[in-house]
């Protein structure tokens, strides 16, 4: 049955085990193992543990019996609807101990890759239609010029990838977050996906927000869920990488000790949005980490690579937000800003959105406002930047005359003297310091 959470299509649960398009002995040995680890004995414990529905769960069990991996302990536990309970013979502890040796991978059945292939397009972030309103109200915070909504609308609903250019302190951080915020539906994301008998795990708490539980039947034994419980239901993610970003971030990360993959950063964001702020402060060169994007962003898929070396491909829908305080021209060529879809300036304000921002930042710090202040600041401060306005400027000077006038033990003001004061914080005096 397919249910939706808004307008996404949820993965249907699988009601036979041929469904489940995973080699049978790698379902058999996850069940194994998870036995042997989490101690469970009910058919419905072990349900719940590899999330999948009781009737497939059975079929597992049913053949590792017939294997002699697995019996039948004789009891019936009344507190589980009179339910059978079952135990590891000692060829099936053998077997889940070769098993763990081989993958120390256990619980939550993965996902084979094809089979999230048509999950990710169900719920596509290129699928998404944002309105005007929904930008707006995500932003409300914001206090953005309309010719900017008319760049950012068209950009996030396409869903391709944006560069956000301009001078420091202008807010392109802060609009990356209202983008996401913008979005608001849910998706499904797997706790673990399979390439060749390999299991790579996508679900980390970290970057993934649940939605909601599975909603399941009390009766334990018709255990039912709205949908397949190997994915959990979530807000779209966002990933955000600074500094800190290396080409090798996007590689898959191995495990040698548990001999299992974790899904990189662009595949944990599937669906969502992945955030490249301060492009150009990496110890990596813009271009190298844009080159590495160049396959992703044109054919909506990665290649990763196994520790055999063997290559394969991964969906890539995700929205990617590059933003750099760089003019583009200084840190890319011609071929690579092509790539990038959607390039949007971001300036500092004028005069008429700064004195709204600062009247805003004031009215929120609960700092009443003063028109001979303000007349000081802007015709003798600012001045003397060649009245260069910026979006994080009424922030710091209100949030540096609330310091003074705590320390001072007074109420909350302003005055050209405390402008002054807070102005001085705000740009250090090019010298030379003799060392």
């Amino acid at each position: 049955m397919n249910m939706q959470t808004n307008t996404v299509m949820a993965p249907p649960p699988p009601k036979r085990l041929e469904e489940m398009k995973l080699p049978l002995v790698m379902m058999r040995d996850i069940i194994l193992k998870t036995i042997f680890r989490k101690n469970v004995e009910m058919v419905s414990e072990l349900a719940a543990a590899v999330c999948l529905p009781v009737p497939v769960t059975q079929e597992l069990v049913d053949m590792a019996r017939t294997q002699r991996l697995l019996e039948a302990t004789g009891t019936l536990n009344a507190n589980n609807s009179n339910e059978m309970g079952y135990q590891l013979t000692d060829a099936g502890k053998a077997r889940a101990l070769d098993a763990l040796a081989q993958s120390e991978y256990f619980g939550p059945m993965p996902v084979p890759l094809d089979v999230y292939y048509e999950q990710v397009k169900r719920q596509s972030v290129r699928n998404i239609q944002v309105t005007r309103d929904q930008l707006t109200g995500a932003m409300g915070h914001l206090v953005l010029p309309d010719s900017l909504l008319d760049h950012l609308g068209p950009a996030v609903s396409a869903g391709r990838s944006i560069l956000m250019y301009g001078p420091p302190g202008n807010g392109k951080s802060s609009i990356s977050n209202g983008i996401r915020d913008a979005l608001g539906d849910k998706i499904y994301v797997p706790y673990a996906i399979e390439y060749a008998s390999q299991v790579i795990t996508v679900y980390d708490p970290i970057v993934h927000t649940k939605a909601g539980e599975n909603i399941e039947d009390p009766n334990a034994l018709r255990r039912v869920t709205r949908f397949d419980s190997r994915y959990v239901c979530c807000e779209r993610p966002t990933v955000i990488t600074g500094g800190e970003l290396t080409t090798e971030m996007l590689d898959l990360v191995y495990n040698p000790t548990a001999k299992t993959y974790q899904a990189p950063l662009q595949l944990k964001s599937t669906g969502g949005i992945f955030i490249v702020d301060d492009l150009g402060r990496q110890k990596e060169p813009p271009q190298s980490i844009v080159n590495r994007w160049i396959v992703p962003l044109e054919e909506a898929k990665d290649i990763l690579a196994l520790q055999s070396g063997e290559k394969f491909e991964v969906p890539f829908d995700t929205l990617v937000i590059f933003s750099t305080n760089f003019h583009p021209n200084e840190i890319f060529d011609q071929a690579a800003l092509r790539r990038i879809f959607f390039k949007i300036k971001i300036g500092g304000p004028n005069q008429e959105n700064f004195l709204k921002i600062f009247a805003m930042v004031a009215r929120k710090r609960k700092m009443p406002l003063d028109e001979a202040t303000l007349v000081h600041l802007l015709k003798v401060k600012f001045p003397t930047i060649d009245n260069i306005y910026a979006n994080y400027q009424p922030i710091f000077l209100i949030d540096q005359m609330i310091a003074i006038c705590e320390f001072e033990g007074i109420p909350y003001q302003m005055s050209p003297d405390l402008i002054d004061r807070a102005w001085a914080n705000m740009f250090v005096k090019d010298e030379h310091i003799v060392k």
